[in-house]
């Protein structure tokens, strides 16, 4: 039986690891493979494909419209612009008021040293969103390049520059990424756009550490110049930097290392002239990134609206008028 393409594809990666692993880690091309495997080599991927194929129904049942290759950033005015200070949560619009009943529901709490990994994961993922998403460059120590997206990832300092970018350790395998940067201790990272959202999905595969994502992705290496490892031509800024620091994290009482937090030095910035503004700022409007939210979706930036901050010698008056 035909499976949908997306799990098709899922299947086929799932597959290609298995066979590598099988034939002695060998390296492989993607877009010279013409088949799948048979159907013992992809035995074992039968309950994932179960699973994914449910999933995926219970998605096409109500059928999604097409993706709307139009520009979708624009600028509204903000939600309560006639808010004062001390005011309480005005109702102006339906989702509003829709917002304020809500409380009527109530709070499910999460004591989180009793709540398993897994579901603090997916709760957490799915709240704290959108998150920005880091395409990152390494080379290991005999120079075998690797490309994959964290979501787990931030904006530091200005000065000096720094970025944070954190993995989550398996037990079962090292993350290159993070191997590559302890090793080499310098890397890229590059802004994902829509127009290649799906490549860049491409490389999050846990393929052996000989596989090479930039063949995965289709996506095209550009030369650093104060690094090794490359950034994404496709992508409209592209970072280069050094490892400025490294943290290991553990739970509570616990000594087992769950995560490790890399600080990155951006020693060279490359942006495209056609998403910069006058003011020297990115328009969001032409870098059109993308982000995580929880489970497999991502989003892009809709609508935005400025809400400047306040003056602190405006806000007095503004009290002082208010207590007379």
């Amino acid at each position: 039986m035909a499976l949908p393409p997306p799990v098709t594809r899922t299947i086929a990666l799932k597959c290609l690891r298995r066979h590598i692993h099988r034939h002695g880690g060998m390296r492989v091309v993607v877009p010279k493979i013409t088949r799948l495997f048979s159907s013992s080599d992809c035995a074992q991927a039968s309950k994932d494909r179960d699973a994914e194929s449910s999933r995926y129904s219970d998605r096409q049942s109500s059928p999604l419209r097409e993706f709307n290759a139009s520009p979708s950033f624009q600028y509204t005015r903000s939600p309560n612009p006639s808010w004062k200070l001390g005011q309480s949560h005005t109702l102006q619009h339906e989702n509003q008021k829709e917002w304020k009943s809500d409380e009527m529901q109530g709070w499910k709490t999460w004591q989180m040293d009793e709540t398993p990994s897994r579901d603090i994961y997916r709760l957490l993922t799915s709240a704290v969103v959108p998150r920005p998403i880091a395409f990152v460059s390494t080379l290991s120590a005999n120079g075998v390049p690797n490309l994959a997206p964290f979501s787990y990832f931030s904006m530091v300092a200005h000065n000096p520059p720094l970025i944070s970018v954190s993995f989550s350790l398996s037990p079962k395998r090292p993350k290159d990424t993070r191997e590559n940067i302890l090793a080499t201790k310098e890397f890229t990272v590059s802004i994902i756009n829509e127009a290649f959202v799906e490549a860049a999905n491409a490389t999050s595969v846990e393929a052996p550490a000989d596989i090479d994502e930039w063949q995965l992705s289709g996506l095209t290496m550009a030369k650093s110049t104060d690094v090794n490892p490359p950034w994404v031509r496709e992508s409209a800024v592209g970072l280069e930097c050094e490892l400025f620091h490294t943290y290991d994290i553990c739970p509570p009482s616990s000594d087992e290392i769950t995560h490790t937090l890399v600080l990155g030095l951006i020693k060279r910035a490359h942006v495209r002239s056609s998403v910069m503004k006058d003011d020297g700022t990115v328009d969001p409007l032409k870098l059109r990134a993308v982000s995580r939210l929880g489970g497999n979706t991502y989003a892009r930036i809709g609508e935005g609206f400025e809400v400047p901050r306040p003056s602190w010698k405006v806000m007095r008056h503004e009290i002082e008028a208010q207590d007379h």
